[in-house]
Parts: structure tokens; sequence; C-alpha cells
């Protein structure tokens, strides 16, 4: 093994941007050996922070190449952070098929085949950390935001099941969920078009701007990368983290004890539907 095995390896994808970006640059910091991916790491010839790989969740071969270049240079892989994810809006009745299908892809078939990658090496070496970044959304149901929330909530499910597989082999497991940060995910999420004569032109519309405004009015990155940090930190991670503001990981309390029908009014008033 290299001269750097004693430290700490961590594989982050999508890091080429918001969060994922962040969180690298803040572990770069703390002295850990960062791995981010992009799909095209051409496009990003001056990135500096850390090392990016070619990474496609949506292509298990191209998975396998980047576990093992990481495998070739250390021997090792301590923590994969599962950070690539998707947005998508839009009325459920008017997504198109495939594009629910892709969002499911990224969300969460994409990090269960990166997950499947590593952990071959994480049993051999004895231990590993897994850390889903999911979404305050995976809570609930959200107004023309429902594949996202289900496609986050999907992964929430299957992380609570997978982690109680993994303690046997030592490796940690957990999700963190983060509300609305300022990023440029509203950029890149497929949004389904807002259609003239569409039954739900009005109240799509309204509720488009209003989910632009918060992500453009979110928390600073940085302190998803804090939160990553802590995680890391823990001797015994916990099955659940939330980050983000006051109100939305409150909304998550609310849900829990106010009658199901109240909480939904709530959610309609706040999106003006």
């Amino acid at each position: 093994m290299n001269s750097d095995q004693k430290t700490t390896v961590v594989l982050i994808t999508g890091g080429s941007s918001g969060i994922g970006k962040s969180i690298g640059t803040f572990l770069t910091e703390k002295g850990f050996v960062v791995y981010g991916t992009s799909r095209n790491p051409s496009k990003f010839q001056d990135f500096k922070p850390f090392t990016l790989l070619q990474l496609d969740v949506a292509n298990k071969q191209s998975i396998q190449g980047a576990v093992a270049e990481i495998e070739k240079r250390h021997g090792k892989l301590d923590i994969l952070i599962n950070n690539a994810g998707a947005g998508i809006t839009g009325p459920i009745e008017e997504i198109p098929e495939e594009e629910i299908l892709n969002n499911f892809t990224t969300n969460y078939f994409g990090v269960i085949n990166v997950t499947k990658a590593v952990l071959p090496l994480m049993r051999k070496q004895g231990k590993g950390l897994v850390i889903n970044v999911t979404s305050i959304a995976g809570y609930m149901g959200l107004p023309y935001r429902g594949v996202y929330s289900a496609s986050k909530a999907a992964l929430e499910i299957t992380t609570e099941a997978w982690r109680m597989e993994l303690k046997q082999f030592n490796i940690e497991m957990t999700n963190i969920a983060p509300g609305d940060f300022a990023t440029n995910i509203a950029a890149g999420r497929y949004h389904a078009p807002l259609l003239e004569d569409s039954p739900y032109h009005q109240a799509y519309g309204k509720s488009l701007s209003l989910m632009d405004e918060h992500v453009d009015s979110g928390s600073d990155p940085m302190d998803m990368a804090k939160a990553v940090y802590n995680v890391i930190s823990a001797s015994k991670p916990k099955v659940h983290y939330k980050v983000g503001a006051f109100m939305q990981k409150f909304s998550i309390v609310l849900k829990r004890i106010l009658p199901d029908k109240v909480y939904e009014k709530l959610l309609m008033n706040h999106y003006k539907l």
C-alpha cells in the first residue's frame, strides 16, 4: 500500500458544484483525501479543490471504473457520500414517464449501484461509512415535486433497512436530509413545461416561482459540509440527520404531530394552492 495509507479516503458523487463541491472542499481542508465525481470532468479543467473522477451514476461500468481507480491508488475507500441528485418538478399527470424513470435512476438506483460497487472493498478492509444525501422533501409529498419527494423518500427507507444489514460488517450507513440550499440545482432540474392549456397552469406556475425563490434564498452549502464532517466524526452515526432552516426541519415534526388534513392544509397555504 502507498504512503498515504493512514489517511482517510472519501468519494463524493456529484462533486463538481453545489453541496458536493462544498463538502469536498471542506473535507480536503480538514486533511481528508477527497475524490469528487462528474459525468464530464473535462468540463472542469481548472477545478482546484480536489480530484474529480469520471463517474455517471446511471452507468455501472463508469461506477466500477471510478471505484477501481481509487482502489488502485489507495487500496481502500473509507467513506462514500452519495450526493449526486437531480431535481424534477411538474404536475405528476404531465411528467413524461421517461423523465420519472430518469429521476429515479439518478436519485435512487444510482445510489444503490454506487454503494454496491464500494461495499466489497469496505468489507475487505473491515470498516466503512456510507452517507446518503436525501432531502427534507423526502419526508412529505410536496405539490408539483411529488416525483422528487418520492425518490428521496425511497432512499430514506432503503437506508433504514440497509444500515441494519451492514452492521455485521462494521459498515455504518446514514441519511442526511438537506432543506433548500443556495445551489444551482434549480438550473439542472427537469421542469415539466408550463403549458398554456394545462388545467394546472395557474397553480403550477405559482408553485414554480415559490420553489425557485426558496432555492435562491436557501442556506449556505457550507452548513451541509460541516454537518457531514460532524457525522464522520461521530463514533456511531444516527439513522437520520436533517440540515436546513428551522422551519424546514420543524415541518417534519409538525407532520408527525398534526392530523393529516391539517398538515395538508398548511402545505397548500404555503404553496398558495
